[in-house]
């Protein structure tokens, strides 16, 4: 049953993990983000980051390596939108 639930584990945070790359890719090829909250991707990447923790203090290492690079994506993201944000202010 352990490697049933860890197979689930990794297929879940895989499929999440993958979701965040269209955003990225066309965050990247537009260089906007102007539709993207803040607040949205703050709460967010905030949450990643305690599933992250959470799995190191669980042992749970779909958990971990999931959300560690869901994490490096979603704030890639937020960083682009950042920058893009203040390229258009100027």
């Amino acid at each position: 049953m352990d490697e049933v639930a860890a197979f689930l584990g990794y297929l879940a945070g895989t499929l999440t993990t993958i979701s965040f790359f269209p955003q990225l890719l066309k965050v990247i090829k537009l260089k906007s983000a102007k539709d993207i909250s803040y607040r949205m991707f703050v709460l967010f990447i905030l949450g990643v980051l305690l599933w992250f923790i959470y799995g190191i203090l669980t042992n749970a290492w779909p958990v971990i390596l999931t959300n560690l690079i869901t994490f490096i994506v979603a704030s890639s993201i937020l960083v682009l939108k950042i920058r893009y944000d203040r390229e258009d202010s100027k």
